[in-house]
């Protein structure tokens, strides 16, 4: 797959464990920044990440701040996203297999990085199930 990975200053430190992690698994991963640790705002992170996605320039994103909470709000404001934040891997699953989320978002401040994997490869196997789930998400696509 190719994705797409963003973060604020709070999730910069988790950010690269998981870039390796994923490209570990195969997958092809550009990062929409920041690079330092400057303080910075995570709506700027949220769009880029998610406008991408929107585009259909890559698969799908993930995107990282303290709690991945105003992040995935932030990407979520884009048409056509549907971002998930997930603090264990179970979540992270039925996210994409129910609501065929498309972004996925987690606290560097909530999680640590065994776990971080933990949900990036659930969500990341899952797929979207379709049949009864699909009215749905034209439903959420129509709000």
């Amino acid at each position: 797959m190719k994705l797409a990975i963003g973060s604020d200053h709070v999730g910069l430190e988790l950010k690269p464990t998981i870039i390796d992690y994923l490209k570990e698994l195969g997958h092809q991963v550009e990062d929409f920044g920041p690079t330092t640790n400057q303080r910075t705002d995570y709506p700027k992170y949220g769009k880029k990440v998610a406008e991408a996605v929107a585009a259909g320039d890559y698969d799908g994103g993930i995107l990282i701040c303290g709690t991945g909470v105003g992040i995935s709000i932030s990407a979520n404001k884009v048409k056509g996203i549907r971002a998930v934040v997930c603090s264990e891997p179970y979540s992270a699953k039925l996210s994409k297999e129910h609501n065929n989320t498309n972004i996925l978002a987690f606290g560097s401040r909530v999680i640590g990085s065994e776990l971080a994997k933990m949900i990036v490869k659930e969500w990341l196997e899952a797929s979207f199930e379709g049949g009864r789930h699909a009215n749905r998400i034209k439903m959420i696509d129509q709000i």
